[in-house]
């Protein structure tokens, strides 16, 4: 059952984080300084973006189980909290420390860290309910 809850929460991230960034694509783009084509998609579109995110969320999800399982998070409503806890005390910070140093604009850090607050709770609350 922790193989599937783990597989579960990696496609609820993954499915949330397309839907995010389908919504601020526009913004993201602008902050990211992704050169666009004319239609205003991302030059060299290359599947490998999208397949190390999957393989991401696993590796998220697998050790938010472990994490989750060791400390007794056994619910939806702790799963929730504790997921997003992790997105915002841990993910976000680093992402700021990385768009700091690399002088991206604030503007992506508040995007990219929405993403792993949001997405981190909703993968934790699906890891908390198996």
């Amino acid at each position: 059952m922790g193989f599937l809850s783990v597989l579960a929460a990696a496609a609820a991230g993954y499915v949330f984080g397309a839907l995010w960034y389908m919504t601020l694509a526009k913004p993201w783009t602008e902050a990211s300084g992704i050169k666009c084509d004319e239609d205003g998609r991302p030059e060299g579109n290359s599947p490998l973006p999208f397949i190390l995110s999957a393989i991401a969320m696993v590796l998220v999800a697998g050790m938010m189980r472990h994490t989750f399982a060791l400390s007794g998070i056994e619910t939806f409503g702790k799963g929730l909290l504790s997921g997003m806890g992790i997105g915002l005390f841990f993910i976000s910070p680093w992402i700021m420390i990385n768009n700091a140093y690399g002088m991206r604009p604030f503007k992506l850090t508040v995007i990219d860290s929405g993403y792993a607050v949001v997405g981190c709770a909703i993968m934790g609350a699906v890891t908390g309910m198996f």
